[in-house]
């Protein structure tokens, strides 16, 4: 594990893998809180996550993990909950409660039904057991699927953004499966209007531009935007 910043230890420190849309949920909402954050990569590919070290932070050995102070806060969701309840400023959820349900549905669309289904354990499941091919064809199915229910879910609802006006806790976990299934997955988002449509207004944020894959601290240089 290295650190991202090489500064010295802040109050928070953030366990990311530049690729992990996951962690990039959690970035995107520090950057927009404004709250300052040590990166500490994880290498994936090399097996940090099963490191004695880092299964302390999470037994099950995934990215991203925060760390506030003495607290250790581990999957996305519970940590972007947790930042929401502890640090309000520039809030993740509406007010309004039928918007709000409306957020945690979209928002779980993405974590349990669409990206469980393309992350590496998974990828090495089909790659050992059907093939190399058939990663990528089976990665695009689930992610079709899950982006054609997300377009009728948020049809009577989107704006400028997934769920209106402002941004949300959708969007946080809508940014980066939409980039990671165009750059990795090679999904064709045509068929995805209102998807590509909040996506290009995504593109006009800092906190998202900020927080994407190509900036990351150990992004590798042939990743980099």
């Amino acid at each position: 594990m290295a650190s991202g910043t090489g500064e010295v230890s802040k109050k928070l420190k953030l366990y990311s893998n530049w690729r992990s849309s996951c962690s990039c949920r959690v970035r995107i909402a520090l950057k927009l809180k404004g709250l300052d954050y040590e990166y500490i990569a994880i290498n994936l590919l090399k097996g940090d996550q099963k490191s004695p070290e880092f299964l302390k932070f999470n037994p099950l050995g995934y990215v991203p993990v925060l760390v506030d102070g003495d607290f250790v806060v581990a999957d996305s969701f519970a940590i972007l909950l947790y930042l929401e309840e502890n640090y309000p400023q520039h809030p993740l959820l509406p007010k309004d409660l039928q918007k709000r349900a409306l957020n945690y549905q979209a928002a779980n669309l993405v974590s349990a039904n669409i990206q469980p289904l393309q992350n590496l354990p998974v990828l090495g499941y089909i790659h050992e057991k059907l093939g190399p091919d058939e990663e990528i064809p089976l990665a695009q199915t689930h992610i079709r699927k899950g982006f054609a229910t997300l377009e009728k879910l948020l049809e009577n609802y989107a704006g400028k953004y997934a769920t209106g006006n402002e941004v949300f806790l959708a969007d946080l976990f809508l940014a980066p499966q939409i980039d990671g299934a165009v750059r990795r997955f090679n999904v064709d988002m045509s068929e995805y209007p209102i998807l590509s449509r909040i996506n290009e207004a995504y593109k006009e944020l800092p906190a998202f531009q900020d927080a994407m894959p190509g900036k990351q601290p150990d992004t590798p240089p042939e990743a980099r935007a």
